[in-house]
């Protein structure tokens, strides 16, 4: 599905986001993708939809190169940007005016997902609140059943049941043809979504690994005291919240803020356990 190799990019020559990154990405996957502010999450999204241009390196979508932007591709890529732009007109005008540029854009599912959202579909756009607008678009998206899903902090702006709905929604949007990648800073929202962790920090991956992978290597356990098998803990009400290896092969959840924090404080202690 997506091919990257040695990609370098920056909006400053003299401040690089990636240097050399290189990484494949498969359809039937939701991939998290996870990163400190200014970490590269928004910038490797327009790379991936042709929106920006590297320096150098090569990066192929669907055997496409996206800064070319071929409408062969186009059409097969929903992006949903953090920031967006919904105009004064109803719904179904809306969806007549854009539907047309996705070959497989279905209007039955489309309406389905509005009642899904609680979203009356002679609404106008303009009229919404911002959580509403929020899950219109996100309904629009999956609607043009693209191949490769990209949302930019899908779960901005919405209230806890609408996060609920979000999670529900997009479990089963994943096809064995499609790929999803949602970029976040609130870890939580991704609990028991997606099957694929990848953490960006200094400019490369510090991280891509399956949720499968992490938890057989790691596990994640709350302990009263910490001795030198931790790799990492957090000070809690009844001890520690601690990541350590799976040296018995114990059962656990993963715990995505834990290991997020994990990673950033102890990268060269994680390395060896996921080359």
């Amino acid at each position: 599905m997506i091919k990257i190799n040695n990609l370098n990019f920056g909006y400053s020559k003299q401040k690089p986001l990636f240097k050399n990154m290189s990484m494949q990405l498969s359809n039937g996957h939701i991939y998290g993708l996870l990163g400190k502010n200014g970490a590269g999450k928004s910038s490797l999204l327009k790379n991936l939809a042709g929106l920006v241009y590297a320096q150098s390196g090569t990066l192929e979508v669907m055997g496409f190169n996206p800064t070319k932007r071929q409408p062969a591709l186009l059409e097969q890529i929903c992006f949903i940007p953090e920031e967006f732009y919904l105009p004064s007109v109803k719904i179904d005008a809306y969806v007549k005016a854009n539907a047309p540029f996705y070959k497989n854009f279905n209007h039955g599912y489309l309406f389905e997902l509005l009642k899904e959202f609680d979203i009356p579909a002679n609404n106008k756009l303009i009229d919404m609140s911002y959580g509403q607008k929020k899950k219109f678009i996100i309904a629009f998206g999956l609607a043009t059943e693209a191949k490769l899903v990209i949302m930019d902090e899908p779960t901005n702006g919405l209230d806890i049941p609408s996060k609920a709905q979000f999670r529900k929604i997009m479990a089963s949007a994943l096809t064995d043809d499609r790929c999803i990648i949602i970029s976040t800073h609130q870890v939580r929202d991704l609990d028991n979504l997606i099957d694929t962790v990848i953490m960006l920090d200094e400019n490369d991956v510090a991280l891509k690994a399956s949720v499968e992978e992490i938890t057989n290597k790691l596990t994640f356990k709350k302990v009263k005291e910490l001795d030198e098998s931790i790799i990492y803990a957090e000070a809690s009400l009844s001890g520690y919240n601690a990541v350590m290896p799976n040296y018995h092969n114990e059962d656990s959840k993963l715990d995505m803020e834990l290991l997020f924090n994990a990673i950033l404080a102890e990268k060269i202690k994680f390395k060896p356990l996921f080359n």
